[in-house]
């Protein structure tokens, strides 16, 4: 399933007000939860088919949520000192994985501090469940601050590259 499919699916629950959406197949089982209008919580989890359903972890997404209205992480980092970015100027994880800045180890980053990117400039890969995703820019702009190093773990909606 692709992080749109479910996107809309997540769209789909807001605008019904669904609490819950579950789908299992022989590949995955995926389970969607609202939580509570107070709470916030992370994406949607994949669960492998050969891990027991009750074994699956619920997932309890916002009821307003809305893909592409997206709070930056809480564990940011500051840019230099003044405070949050701008989130018009930060480019977020649309997935949960592990981050990283080159196609293969030992390979050029896709992009340094003063690269220019345009929206379609691939700037990281995310690995999630062995696939790799790559993260576009969706922005146009100039990479003013990378936020993470490679190979850490990265949350959906986490900061990962600020842009002047």
């Amino acid at each position: 399933m692709k992080i749109d499919e479910i996107k809309t699916i997540v769209k789909l629950m807001s605008d019904n007000d669904l609490t819950e959406f579950k789908i299992e197949s022989d590949e995955m089982t995926l389970c969607l939860r609202r939580a509570a209008r107070q709470q916030s919580a992370p994406a949607p989890v994949f669960v492998p088919a050969a891990v027991p359903a009750a074994a699956a972890p619920a997932v309890a997404i916002p009821p307003a949520a809305v893909p592409a209205v997206q709070e930056p992480a809480k564990a940011a980092p500051a840019s230099a000192g003044h405070g949050s970015p701008d989130p018009a100027k930060v480019i977020e994880s649309p997935t949960v994985g592990t981050f990283y800045r080159s196609s293969a180890p030992g390979a050029e980053p896709f992009v340094k501090v003063g690269s220019h990117v345009e929206a379609d400039t691939t700037v990281a890969v995310v690995e999630a469940m062995k696939v790799m995703n790559e993260i576009k820019a969706e922005k146009s702009g100039v990479i003013k601050e990378i936020l993470l190093e490679n190979g850490q773990p990265v949350e959906y909606g986490q900061p990962l590259f600020v842009l002047e």
